[in-house]
């Protein structure tokens, strides 16, 4: 004959039940591994720009959902770029938005007449059948008052000069090209260079450009065959505290002695 479970026993039993299931349903469940690799990338270009200066700045990504576990691109990595500063009239970071084919885009800077210190930011996203994972890149930009040397040139009336490179020399070392193009017979043509250091050592610097090389085809404004334009640069200012601290000391020292000798004049003072 079979016994019957007690009744008491039963309830003990569907309490014990009814709070073990909620238990085990709260329990957080694995997080999958992501099978894919990290996303990384960099932005490459000119720290210092001088005012007014556009430039050329590389953006390179790798990684995230778009690359296989072969390293085989299966996924589009896309960004959208911007850029901050103190006045950002005039400056401008594009294209703004788009995609990044084999991981690498070129984006271009346009800076204003204004010096400040620009920030670039490039938000890089990389896809592949819904799964999404992003990295902001930042980038930092001196935009700086450069140093010019500016010209004119004048082509000989023998007939036309085809294009040239002028090398631009800054105390005997080429730090830069300014190209031109065709010149006709006669014609008068200006020319600029900018350049940007703000390392550039304190005292005089000169800036030369040489027409040697075109055989008398070409000569600058005056007939000269070279120019040289020196400009100076001024050195940090200097650290006064130091003389303001030693000017400190020498007056409490002053001020020390006077007091020792009023005192001794007083207490050496007969009584009346």
């Amino acid at each position: 004959m079979s016994r019957s479970v007690p009744l008491r026993l039963l309830l003990v039993a569907a309490l014990l039940v009814a709070a073990v299931v909620p238990a085990l349903s709260a329990v957080p469940a694995a997080r999958a591994t992501p099978s894919y690799g990290p996303l990384s990338g960099t932005i490459s270009g000119p720290a210092n720009l001088g005012e007014t200066q556009n430039a050329s700045y590389v953006v390179n990504v790798s990684g995230g959902p778009a690359v296989a576990s072969n390293g085989t691109q299966v996924g589009i990595y896309s960004y959208n770029a911007s850029v901050t500063g103190t006045n950002t009239t005039g400056v401008s970071f594009s294209p703004s938005a788009g995609s990044i084919p084999n991981g690498t885009v070129t984006l271009q800077l346009r800076v204003s007449n204004i010096s400040q210190l620009l920030t670039l930011y490039v938000l890089v996203t990389s896809s592949e059948s819904g799964t999404n994972a992003t990295q902001n890149l930042s980038y930092s930009v001196n935009v700086l008052v450069p140093y010019r040397i500016s010209a004119t040139l004048v082509a000989g009336s023998s007939g036309t000069v085809s294009p040239f490179v002028l090398t631009v020399t800054l105390d005997g070392t080429p730090v830069g090209a300014i190209p031109v193009g065709t010149l006709t017979a006669g014609a008068h043509t200006p020319i600029a260079y900018s350049y940007v250091n703000p390392n550039l050592a304190p005292g005089w610097h000169t800036f030369s450009i040489s027409l040697a090389e075109e055989h008398g085809l070409v000569s600058f404004a005056g007939g000269a065959e070279s120019i040289s334009v020196s400009f100076y640069v001024a050195g940090p200012p200097p650290n006064d505290s130091v003389f303001l601290v030693i000017g400190i000391g020498a007056f409490v020292g002053v001020a020390f002695i006077w007091s020792l000798r009023v005192g001794a004049g007083r207490r050496g003072r007969p009584k009346k």
